[in-house]
């Protein structure tokens, strides 16, 4: 990665996956820009970038149109082109996370769609724009083809998310820029409490995953970098599971189960 530079969306503390990616992109060679959501995450996030020697650092609300275009105004205005993007942005009531699908609200679903699915098809639009030839997207999703208890308008969400990686990859193939997925295994992280049974999830994909263990934020970033560097030059449009090999599990091992 080195020569190459990029933005980093969704940091949210030192156990963020995208912490994880921003670690292993530096280690690589990498100059990396920031964002954060409002002054609360921004007193988290200006030291983490810091760390990494980053002076790049923007506030970006997804929400709002005008926020991400400035966004990519202000990269071009400090850094020039970019290399890649890294899209770790997502959102749902809490309180939505449990129970029955069923009875999502309506509010609450467009509002997740729009934060955890539009806004990687928004941002990689302006992305683009001032992206050069062989640059990179990724995002990150979770296990999007079957139902997970208390996941619920999320796992709507990353399956529309997962399908716009491979419209836009087909849009953006013509400008040599790649765009792909990374679906992580569960991983103890800010979002992922929201997340109802938690520790269930995690125990029990320890125990039936084929490595026998969960992931951590260092096997994504590592995954990650191979998507964002040339070593992935022929790859786009893919979802890349960084599980344990859990995603391949038909069931459980009797043996396992306790």
């Amino acid at each position: 990665m080195s020569g190459k530079k990029g933005l980093i969306m969704g940091v949210a503390n030192e156990r963020s996956i995208a912490w994880g990616i921003s670690q292993k992109l530096s280690e690589n060679g990498a100059e990396l820009a920031f964002t954060y959501l409002g002054e609360a995450l921004k007193k988290r996030v200006v030291p983490l970038a810091e760390k990494l020697n980053s002076k790049s650092i923007f506030n970006c609300d997804v929400e709002k149109k005008d926020d991400v275009i400035k966004l990519f105004e202000n990269i071009r205005s400090s850094m020039g082109e970019i290399d890649f993007v890294v899209h770790a942005i997502a959102f749902s009531d809490k309180s939505e996370l449990s129970g029955e699908y069923l009875n999502t609200s309506r509010e609450n679903f467009l509002r997740s769609m729009l934060i955890s699915c539009f806004s990687f098809t928004e941002i990689a639009r302006e992305a683009a724009k001032i992206m050069k030839p062989r640059g990179s997207m990724i995002t990150l999703t979770y296990e999007s083809n079957k139902a997970i208890p208390n996941y619920n308008v999320m796992g709507v969400c990353k399956s529309a998310l997962e399908a716009s990686v491979k419209y836009l990859a087909r849009d953006l193939g013509s400008k040599q820029i790649r765009v792909n997925a990374i679906s992580a295994g569960p991983i103890k992280t800010l979002a992922a409490s929201a997340i109802g049974d938690a520790k269930f999830l995690y125990k029990w994909n320890e125990d039936h995953s084929f490595l026998r263990r969960n992931v951590d934020i260092h096997d994504v970033g590592n995954s990650a970098t191979y998507l964002l560097s040339d070593l992935a030059a022929g790859v786009t449009g893919e979802i890349h599971y960084v599980d344990a090999g859990y995603n391949k599990v038909g069931m459980p091992d009797p043996k396992n189960i306790k």
